[in-house]
């Protein structure tokens, strides 16, 4: 199976309730937040209605092991470590956790205590246009494994 990184591009103004409310389902509030989500019939069809406001594509396992560790949280905004995925997990480090991700063996959302989100910062270089797809030059949309080059200008 395939794992997805979605990340938040554009704001909420001026957005059609039905979109906000996929992008509240994505648990996508604020620009330039990730979510880390499992390629399903029902999450493709959120994607593809929120397509003018998100980005996504397919995560490897390098880049989400990199994601996990600089930007994964628990609740309490403390920050994710060995020790806690050893403890409360049958996983006994980050890299093998980022593995049953990637295999679909778990889903991130469904971790004890920890936040379903990445808050990233804006990308190095800035984003290539929020108005345009990104087969057009722009950000928005599908872009398959080039959302990794994305995802570590923004770590």
């Amino acid at each position: 199976m395939v794992v997805y990184a979605v990340v938040r591009v554009r704001g909420s103004i001026n957005v059609k309730p039905d979109i906000k409310r996929t992008l509240s389902m994505l648990r996508l509030n604020r620009v330039n937040h990730t979510v880390v989500i499992e390629k399903d019939n029902s999450f493709v069809g959120m994607l593809e209605r929120a397509k003018d406001y998100i980005t996504w594509g397919e995560i490897d396992r390098e880049t989400l092991t990199g994601l996990i560790k600089s930007k994964g949280r628990l609740e309490g905004d403390k920050p994710l470590t060995d020790d806690y995925i050893k403890s409360s997990t049958s996983y006994s480090s980050i890299d093998e956790l980022a593995d049953a991700l990637i295999e679909n063996k778990i889903n991130y959302r469904e971790l004890p205590n920890i936040k379903p989100i990445f808050r990233l910062n804006p990308p190095k270089g800035g984003y290539e246009g929020i108005k345009r797809t990104f087969k057009t030059g722009g950000a928005l949309g599908y872009r398959g494994n080039l959302i990794n080059d994305l995802i570590r200008r923004m770590i």
